[in-house]
């Protein structure tokens, strides 16, 4: 029996921006065009004040107008820590306040639970990664690029397919769509900075790979945390000696797949096979 994904499909796109910066809006725009959907990690403590004066469309984006962005927008807030330091370099005790500090100001501003989260500058070791099961951190976006489709063995070490600028970008999103081989659960996962696209004037990346691998009926759109609670939903099924009966004991849908095909273990209910 293998893991299939939601709605018994097997394949599944997340993306992953950081810092809450003015571009996201039109990052926004663009996933919500073509059915994507994006998990944004925020720094609590480095929004522009509210007084401040913008000179253009650049820089990060004012506390009322992350909460009016991101507020019940079908996307993830995550954790990036309070004030997107180098974790390496802080105390313990610095490090608990960075997280602890940022998911109870993203619980408090867009009413939801934050405990997701994408390392600053990608930096961090087993320290880190230890103090952040301690502050209820559930899976931790790392920075390397695997350029494959494989969920993470360990996920407070989730590392991307590619970032955005990875000039295999379009080779990697149609060996995912096209490449049915092996009949397994497998993820794309793309990240990067919404501002970079101002920076580099190259919107026209993310507008082809969203046109592209958006809308399709076979992909499942979803956020980290989506990705993380299936995955994790899946992997409490109880399965019999014989493999007959199998278990969920967890509140969301499953599906699974075997010999006699793709099938349904609702939450809360036994499948006979």
């Amino acid at each position: 029996m293998q893991m299939a994904l939601k709605d018994g499909k097997l394949k599944v796109v997340t993306l992953s921006y950081d810092d809450a910066v003015v571009q996201d809006i039109r990052l926004s725009e663009i996933a919500k065009k073509y059915g994507l959907k994006v998990t944004f990690n925020i720094n609590a403590g480095k929004y522009l004040p509210e007084t401040a004066e913008r000179e253009r469309f650049y820089g990060r984006l004012k506390l009322s107008e992350a909460k009016k962005l991101y507020t019940n927008s079908g996307n993830e807030v995550a954790v990036h820590t309070y004030s997107h330091s180098f974790l390496k370099q802080l105390s313990d005790t610095e490090i608990i306040n960075e997280i602890i500090r940022d998911r109870k100001s993203i619980s408090e501003q867009y009413n939801c639970i934050a405990n997701g989260m994408a390392y600053p500058y990608g930096e961090y070791n087993d320290r880190i990664i230890e103090i952040l099961r301690k502050c209820g951190i559930v899976y931790s976006r790392a920075g390397k690029s695997t350029e494959n489709f494989e969920f993470p063995e360990d996920w407070l070490i989730l590392n991307p397919t590619c970032h955005h600028s990875n000039p295999k970008l379009m080779e990697l999103a149609e060996k995912f769509v096209t490449d049915d081989r092996w009949n397994r659960s497998k993820m794309f996962y793309l990240w990067g900075h919404s501002y970079e696209f101002d920076n580099n004037d190259n919107w026209d990346i993310i507008e082809n790979f969203a046109k592209f691998i958006g809308g399709r009926d076979d992909i499942w759109y979803a956020t980290n945390i989506e990705i993380y609670n299936y995955v994790m939903a899946y992997k409490s099924i109880q399965v019999s000696a014989d493999f007959k009966m199998i278990y969920n004991p967890s509140a969301i849908d499953v599906w699974a797949s075997d010999n006699n095909g793709v099938f349904c273990i609702e939450g809360g209910k036994t499948v006979f096979r």
